[in-house]
């Protein structure tokens, strides 16, 4: 399937916002089993997957979203070798993790194959043959059973899907999952995922996510990703049962990455983690006061758009 358009794709972030996307080819589009999947081109931002009528990932600003994701856990760990993501079906967390020397085992976990599939065959840019690597096993099947059963993982990685009600990814935005994470982790392991838009009208599902972390882990922080296609600064929330390095040495993380991974960083090094890891003032007062704690009972309720 390969039909050309002129057309937009628009998201209602609030009742007063749209963010849209012009379309001028649609190369995929199907419902799978648990969602509505479409790869189009869009453009000058190239290739991207949509799912759900939602914005996930396009080639060409996808390096400012899995870049922060991967780089930011794995530097302050220093030598993970078991690696396990949760989603993540275009490839894109597998490609920047395979970049360091010392990562053994990767294991993707992803309830849709069809999606799995069809990123392998219309995102090659962004996988770029990762999903074929032999240290990394595709899982299809429920992060949330699976995780349950899983054990000394060093870095665990939440690339998920917006945590719309019935949809594939709730259950993994409550504090049922996030115990799960952290009994999977090893010592010393490191725990982050995608939690949502970080503007203002928009932050309430980002600081109850947050907060349902941080009843978990003994620590947690809201990192900062900017990704123009998202249409606001984005936040991803990184958490430990150990002390996070929230001032680290530029030029120590520098060294670090020259020794331990094989580089093509676009936008990562020691410089943009130390920015990555200062939250800004208005998401830590917000976080501060909120008082919801996302559970299976009372899980995430966010409308389709």
């Amino acid at each position: 399937m390969m039909n050309s358009i002129d057309q937009w794709i628009g998201e209602a972030f609030t009742p007063d916002d749209i963010w849209q996307h012009r379309i001028t080819k649609v190369f995929a589009r199907c419902q799978t089993p648990f969602q509505e999947l479409s790869i189009v081109d869009s453009g000058v931002y190239g290739r991207a997957l949509v799912l759900d009528g939602r914005w996930q990932t396009c080639t060409g600003d996808e390096f400012l979203y899995h870049e922060p994701l991967v780089h930011t856990p794995l530097a302050l760990h220093g030598s993970a070798r078991r690696v396990l993501i949760a989603g993540g079906a275009d490839g894109g967390v597998a490609r920047e993790v395979l970049k360091w020397n010392s990562v053994e085992e990767i294991r993707l976990v992803d309830i849709d194959g069809d999606a799995v599939d069809a990123c392998r065959k219309w995102l090659p840019e962004i996988h770029q043959g990762s999903l074929n690597d032999p240290r990394v096993r595709v899982q299809i099947g429920d992060a949330f059973e699976i995780i349950e059963a899983a054990r000394n993982w060093d870095v665990i990685i939440a690339d998920l899907t917006d945590p719309i009600e019935s949809g594939p990814a709730y259950k993994l935005f409550t504090r049922e999952f996030f115990a799960f994470c952290r009994r999977a982790l090893a010592p010393q392991g490191l725990f982050i995922n995608q939690a949502g838009s970080m503007s203002p009208p928009l932050i309430e599902p980002l600081a109850r996510v947050a907060k349902t972390i941080g009843s978990v882990f003994r620590h947690a922080v809201v990192t900062v990703a900017h990704v123009p296609t998202y249409g606001s600064p984005w936040g991803l929330v990184l958490a430990s049962d150990e002390p996070l390095n929230l001032r680290p040495e530029p030029t120590q993380i520098d060294e670090h990455l020259k020794r331990a991974t094989s580089g093509q960083f676009k936008m990562f090094d020691g410089q943009t983690l130390l920015g990555l890891l200062q939250t800004p003032k208005h998401v830590r007062d917000r976080i501060a006061a909120e008082t919801v704690i996302y559970t299976l009972d009372n899980p995430p309720q966010i409308a389709r758009g």
